[in-house]
């Protein structure tokens, strides 16, 4: 096999935000063998695009002129010097990117789908649940609005975050205000409903929130109290029927075993972009697996880790349900990877071709090259979707400029 001869370090975006902030950047890599394969990576770069930019120069110095086939083993060599890697998301998100594509690489040398070598598909297509559809919702009737809309695209489920701009602690009327977003979904649509709690909440008002929703059964309750209380997550478990997902802040297999043993999760959700890439997001469901716990893999960036993703669900036996944004992108993002994968009332398929099977589109990387980090709101944090953290809800007056 050729070694990586060529590391290109790409970062994308546009002026004037279109799109959530998370979303409105992305870093692409290209990996270019001595023979000429050229294989593409994607990483993360919620409100750290530089950082991980800076993080991906790192990398390039163990996996250039390594054999691109040896991907665990260069993995693991970037494990041994960087120090702070399983805690550390700007490394773990850099090392995804390059894992990834060098697994674009095997899969084209080889000249089969990156599914294939991961033992084969177990399924031809992957239900897809929409998210990023609520931008500007506040009120129910807004949601049910938008949610109607979906349901015409022909997804079957969505998630949402009805919690306006409560953080740590719920007031009473936001409590009441979520009810009636997610009732008001319930009664008037026939889709799923999965609830984004965004890690937000105190272990206390995750379960008030939790007890005054879980009898509208939905599909799972994700993130639902900050990521670092993990007792209070336990708490929260013992006083809850609803389904918990978590786990895009995992950043390795190892780090999702303590919630496997103490009960704590019943769907897990690594994102492939910044648990270490695609191998240590399949041996993460294969853990789960173990337990009987199911996977929805995090996808919330761009169009690679799509489809990076996808190799993933057609190939895991405890899959559930991937998460899409890709109608909610901002053109240029949508137009980045011109063929590869599809999404049609609202399931996903793949090419077949090898490798993740895209085709990029240079033009967009020429365009696009920024070197700007995301866009900053101080009224609203970067992770929610845009124009949904509602001043009239906070409960926390001091958020609001004196």
């Amino acid at each position: 096999m050729a070694r990586i001869s060529n590391v290109e370090i790409l970062e994308l975006g546009e002026p004037g935000e279109k799109s959530s902030p998370w979303s409105s950047t992305i870093l692409v890599l290209k990996l270019t063998t001595e023979d000429g394969i050229i294989g593409y990576g994607e990483a993360p770069t919620t409100l750290m695009t530089r950082p991980v930019f800076e993080e991906m120069k790192e990398v390039e110095r163990v996996f250039k002129g390594a054999s691109v086939n040896n991907i665990k083993a260069n993995v693991r060599e970037y494990y041994k010097h960087s120090f702070y890697l399983p805690v550390s998301m700007e490394s773990t998100a850099a090392l995804s990117a390059f894992e990834i594509a060098s697994w674009d690489i095997l899969g084209k040398e080889l000249g089969a789908p990156v599914y294939d070598l991961l033992g084969g598909k177990v399924r031809e297509r992957a239900r897809a649940y929409a998210n990023g559809w609520y931008d500007n919702c506040v009120t129910p009737e807004q949601f049910l609005r938008k949610a109607r809309e979906i349901e015409r695209m022909g997804f079957d489920a969505v998630k949402f975050d009805p919690f306006g701009g409560n953080y740590d602690q719920i007031s009473s009327a936001g409590l009441k205000e979520a009810r009636k977003i997610v009732g008001k979904l319930k009664e008037e649509t026939n889709l799923d409903l999965l609830i984004e709690f965004h890690g937000r909440f105190s272990a206390n008002s995750a379960i008030r929130a939790a007890e005054v929703l879980e009898d509208m059964e939905p599909f799972f309750m994700e993130e639902p109290v900050h990521p670092d209380q993990i007792e209070g997550l336990a708490r929260l478990r013992g006083r809850t029927t609803a389904r918990i997902a978590l786990g895009e802040r995992v950043l390795n297999k190892n780090l999702f075993l303590p919630y496997f043993v103490r009960d704590l999760v019943d769907i897990i959700q690594p994102d492939v972009t910044n648990v270490g890439g695609i191998l240590e997001a399949r041996e993460a469901s294969s853990l789960a697996e173990s337990f009987g716990i199911e996977v929805a893999y995090h996808n919330a960036f761009g169009p690679i880790q799509t489809a990076a993703t996808l190799h993933l669900d057609l190939s895991v036996p405890n899959f559930v349900i991937q998460e899409s944004f890709d109608k909610f992108w901002p053109g240029w993002k949508k137009s980045l990877v011109r063929s590869g994968y599809s999404i049609d009332k609202g399931h996903f398929t793949l090419s077949g071709k090898p490798g993740l099977g895209i085709d990029i589109d240079e033009k967009i990387l020429e365009k696009y090259r920024t070197d700007q980090m995301e866009s900053f709101n101080p009224n609203e944090p970067s992770w929610v979707v845009k124009g949904t953290y509602s001043p009239s809800s906070r409960n926390d007056r001091s958020h609001k400029k004196k």
